[in-house]
């Protein structure tokens, strides 16, 4: 083996199987199978979905816990990650699907209150800087819910608040936000997804997203028909920038909790472009001459913003050779060496049997790791 080849393992979680922490470990010990002595550097990445904590605090950030609200109010305890000044809060921490209990969905009620709540926690211990990612909700309020835990007011016809949800919001006749934290000012808010969906209509929050989280047909035209009178009275309240906002990239992100973080002042970027900032990626990609990357399943959602793509999109900028591992390879050649992919090792390469990958995927990952090291650092 060249003594100068260092490998670095930059991938994300195989959804359902194995955290992207997980994924480093076991790619790291099928390596050194091969090369007991290989040099690697694990950095778990995360676009701004869930395991977006998981990944900064895997890259030295502090875990801090806090009790909030879930999307059906109860309480859960739900973490962000601290460093330096910089805060990052995972929306689905407090808000995400897999709060919900077991075989519930409520596409018309679910809160993102709790998000906001993480947020308040956040400026509570000091961050200067938020990293907000956004994904994997069960919601679909606009942000209604996190904007009321930061001190906004939704009230009806009577002066009485909305019910929680985006349903409640077809009741919405005033918004209020002069009592919004003033310590939001004071900081920069990124809001950090891999979508860039508007609000409303044929590509919004609702029409793309909530059948997901359990929307029939007349429910997401409800929902939608709800947030565009949500657009409309927050129109009233802060002018035309309610509306420049709502038809905005990434104001449909996560059932729309981007257009309430675009109306805090938030910054959008795509989210893996910023945690590879957050997480350090630059400097453990100078050290490394053979990157490896990947997610559950490699196919046309990879290529537009998620995190493997955004990985080897900066390897290959930096001259760094780039192989991919995933559970499921649905890209062609062509299609992954256009993303700056050199190769994609599945696991089904080793073992043909699907349900036996997504079973047994932390020791097959490791066989297919042996491969790599066979075929690239032999």
């Amino acid at each position: 083996m060249d003594g100068t080849r260092r490998v670095l393992v930059a991938a994300d979680k195989f959804k359902g199987s194995l955290t992207a922490v997980q994924v480093a470990e076991r790619v790291t010990a099928g390596l050194r199978r091969v090369v007991p002595d290989l040099p690697v550097e694990a950095l778990p990445v995360a676009d701004g979905g869930d395991g977006t904590v998981a990944a900064a605090v895997a890259a030295g950030f502090e875990r801090r816990e806090v009790r909030v609200a879930g999307p059906l109010g109860e309480a859960v305890t739900a973490a962000f990650a601290l460093r330096d000044g910089t805060a990052v809060v995972e929306m689905a921490e407090a808000s995400g699907l897999q709060r919900l209990p077991a075989g519930v969905l409520a596409p018309l009620t679910a809160s993102t209150y709790g998000s906001g709540e993480l947020l308040r926690a956040a400026l509570d211990a000091g961050a200067r800087t938020i990293v907000f990612g956004v994904g994997g909700s069960a919601t679909t309020d606009g942000g209604a819910g996190m904007l009321a835990a930061l001190g906004a007011r939704f009230l009806d016809g009577d002066g009485a608040p909305v019910p929680p949800g985006g349903g409640g919001l077809a009741g919405l006749a005033r918004a209020d936000l002069s009592g919004l934290d003033p310590r939001l000012s004071a900081v920069e808010l990124v809001l950090a997804s891999d979508v860039d969906n508007p609000l409303t209509g044929p590509k919004g929050a609702p029409a793309v997203y909530a059948p997901q989280k359990g929307a029939s047909p007349a429910q997401v035209r409800a929902l939608d028909a709800a947030l565009g009178h949500y657009a409309k009275v927050l129109e009233a309240e802060v002018g035309a920038r309610a509306a420049q906002y709502a038809a905005a990239p990434g104001a449909g992100a996560a059932g729309g909790i981007g257009y309430g973080a675009l109306l805090l002042g938030a910054r959008f970027r795509p989210g893996i472009e910023v945690m590879l900032d957050v997480l350090g990626f630059a400097p453990a990609l100078e050290r490394a001459s053979l990157v490896i990357t990947g997610e559950g399943s490699l196919d046309e959602q990879t290529l537009h913003g998620k995190a493997p793509a955004g990985v080897a999109a900066a390897a290959r900028a930096a001259g760094k050779e780039v192989v991919a591992v995933c559970g499921r390879l649905a890209l062609s050649e062509p299609l992954l060496r256009g993303a700056g992919i050199g190769r994609a090792y599945p696991l089904t390469s080793v073992e043909p049997d699907v349900a036996r990958c997504v079973a047994d995927a932390g020791p097959i990952l490791e066989r297919v790791a042996s491969r790599i090291a066979e075929d690239f650092l032999r």
